[in-house]
């Protein structure tokens, strides 16, 4: 008896996972939000060329590099997140799969995110420092502050998995 209900409860708790595949459909549906606020921002950039000078058409690149970073983000985590902890993805060996997909593990996924972080960062602190007379110094000063603790943090995970893998024996 006590066998069958420590099997009932295995049973239920492995199939939890597939509460976390909604979140990842929400995950791919927010893709469509990144796609119109790029779009916009695209607009935008195209209707305003002729009335803005060339630090402002730079500023609205790093914006476009910015949203399609935050979608490859999305990706990683989509693809990833789904694939670690809720099923395999099949794709019938299609053309366009990415090479990445399936291989990359909780640790690499975290490598991933925090990489993205440190870039996403540094985008919106490059954007600031081409317009810094619209920052207070003591914004600015917290936003280089905040992008360091993201570039430790990074820096840190990394050396926390390799050392994890030291003492695996890998």
């Amino acid at each position: 008896m006590a066998k069958a209900l420590e099997h009932f409860i295995e049973r239920g708790l492995f199939a939890s996972r597939w509460i976390m595949a909604p979140m990842y459909v929400g995950l791919a549906a927010s893709l469509l939000i990144l796609l119109y606020t790029f779009g916009m921002e695209l607009v935008h950039l195209v209707t305003h060329l002729g009335d803005i000078n060339p630090n402002d058409v730079i500023l609205g690149i790093l914006s476009l590099i910015d949203l399609s970073l935050a979608g490859n983000l999305l990706l990683i985590v989509i693809f990833s997140g789904y694939e670690n902890f809720v099923s395999k993805m099949v794709d019938d060996g299609h053309e366009d799969h990415p090479e990445w997909k399936g291989t990359v593990d909780f640790s690499a996924l975290k490598l991933k995110l925090i990489a993205s972080m440190v870039a996403i960062s540094g985008i919106h602190l490059l954007k600031v420092f081409m317009d810094v007379g619209k920052m207070s110094e003591q914004d600015i000063k917290w936003m280089v502050i905040i992008h360091l603790v993201f570039v430790a943090s990074g820096v840190l995970l990394a050396l926390m998995d390799w050392i994890a893998k030291k003492a695996k024996g890998h």
